[in-house]
């Protein structure tokens, strides 16, 4: 009987070794089918930088590419000592805003938190590819399942993104050099949340908005904007709601009031800069990079400043820069903003 015995171990060993070896290779092969987004598209890998970040923000920006591409935090830094981060994604929808939100408020406790409501317009899952690029790169917390679940279109299943390996599986025929360079590391595309874009396309007969049918923002928006503004209370952070100044897609009057009404009855502070371009000193001709969709760099930093002051003067904003250990982090973000655009600006030439 201990003979038998005896031959059973080596057997189990053996097999246990083989099931942590296959769990491995399918690890890896995963890691490797997963799109790196280092070049090219590189949205997809905004929402995964954030937790290489110490968590020291004073305010952390939520929502879509009208913050990510129109706030420059290194501006607020500079011009204001403001500390500063985006958490943006790519057409992030108001509920993935909201667990964004929610998980942030678990790392850290922010002066105030600023949401950008042009999402108000979507209260249906839009798309697998954006929700992907807002999705996958959250680390997996009860925030990014119910995330998941609220986003996935119909043709999404949970488990493919719980093993992705079952989502991007055919890959394997497209897979490039970068996919193996960021096996195990990624470089930082951001600059604290914020892409940068040094160059010009003039907006020009940029079209009117068509006539709507409705113009009410649907239950579920509102229903997540209330959880956000909870949430916030709750934790006492200041939700401060915002439309950036893009042109296009067309932001309706209709849409502005509803805003308007909104923050009126809660209490809450709402900025459409749509409203303020020339205060903010914007020109359109030279402050975009598409025709209107987005601000440049030279655009971004306008609005920045502009907004870093209502930040300080109406909201009760201080410098941080006597933090010598935070000037000396933010001292190195510079040199590399600062390297980044006069590598944009040369490429122009």
């Amino acid at each position: 009987m201990n003979d038998m015995t005896e031959q059973k171990k080596p057997k189990a060993a053996v097999i246990v070794l083989l099931i942590y070896l296959s769990i491995a290779l399918l690890w890896l092969l995963q890691k490797v089918l997963m799109p790196k987004y280092m070049h090219g598209i590189t949205e997809g890998s905004m929402i995964a930088e954030y937790y290489k970040e110490p968590k020291d923000h004073d305010v952390v920006f939520i929502g879509d590419c009208e913050l990510y591409e129109n706030i420059s935090p290194a501006v607020l830094w500079e011009k204001y000592g403001i500390n500063s981060y985006i958490r943006g994604s790519a057409q992030q929808l108001i509920w993935q805003s909201y667990y964004l939100m929610e998980e942030t408020l678990k790392y850290e406790k922010p002066k105030a938190i600023v949401f950008n409501v042009l999402s108000m317009q979507y209260d249906k899952p839009q798309n697998e590819a954006y929700n992907r690029m807002t999705l996958d790169g959250m680390k997996w917390s009860k925030s990014k399942f119910d995330s998941i679940k609220a986003s996935m279109t119909s043709e999404e299943h949970m488990v493919e993104y719980v093993f992705p390996l079952l989502r991007y599986h055919s890959r394997i025929t497209e897979l490039e050099p970068d996919d193996f360079e960021y096996l195990f590391h990624k470089d930082t595309t951001t600059f604290n949340g914020y892409y940068m874009r040094v160059d010009v396309k003039p907006a020009e007969n940029v079209p009117q908005g068509r006539p709507l049918g409705n113009y009410q923002f649907g239950d579920i928006c509102y229903e997540y904007l209330d959880k956000m503004r909870v949430l916030c209370e709750e934790n006492g952070v200041e939700l401060i709601l915002v439309k950036a100044p893009s042109l296009y897609p067309y932001w309706y009057d209709e849409w502005d009031q509803q805003m308007k009404d909104y923050s009126e009855e809660y209490g809450l502070s709402y900025y459409n800069f749509l409203k303020t371009t020339d205060e903010c000193g914007l020109d359109f001709a030279t402050d975009t990079y598409d025709a209107g969709l987005h601000l440049n760099l030279s655009g971004a930093e306008k609005l920045s400043d502009y907004f870093g002051n209502i930040l300080v003067t109406e909201h009760g904003f201080t410098s941080h820069k006597d933090d010598k250990e935070l000037a000396a982090r933010w001292d190195e973000k510079i040199k590399a903003y600062d390297a980044e655009a006069q590598r944009q600006y040369a490429l122009l030439e």
